[in-house]
C-alpha cells in the first residue's frame, strides 16, 4: 500500500477555535492538518471543493467541512488573506 504524504498548500495564519468546536472533545489538530493540506472534507460537494481549489489561485476564503460523528459537522475557515484560520460549528458561523 503506497503512503500519501500530506503537504501544506497555504498559510494558516493565526489558528483559533470557537467554544463549540473545543467542546466536541476531538483532536482538532488532525482536522486542521487535513484542511491545511487541501483535504476539504467529506461535507462539501464537488463544486465547493473546486471553489477551494480556485481560491488557492485567486486568494479568496477557504472552507472545509468534516463529519465528526453523531450527526455533527466541523467547519474550518481560512480567511482570504490567510491571516487566520478558525475551527467552528456550523451554528457558530
Amino acid at each position: 500500500m503506497p503512503y500519501h504524504i500530506m503537504t501544506p498548500r497555504f498559510p494558516l495564519g493565526q489558528t483559533v477555535a470557537t467554544p463549540g468546536a473545543l467542546a466536541l472533545g476531538i483532536d482538532l489538530a488532525a482536522y486542521l492538518r487535513r484542511h491545511h493540506c487541501g483535504d476539504w472534507g467529506d461535507g462539501l460537494c464537488d463544486e465547493d471543493k473546486q471553489a477551494n481549489e480556485n481560491s488557492l489561485k485567486d486568494g479568496t476564503r477557504l472552507l472545509s467541512c468534516y463529519h465528526v460523528g453523531k450527526g455533527r459537522r466541523l467547519y474550518i475557515i481560512t480567511e482570504w488573506d490567510r491571516s487566520s484560520t478558525c475551527a467552528l460549528l456550523p451554528e457558530e458561523y
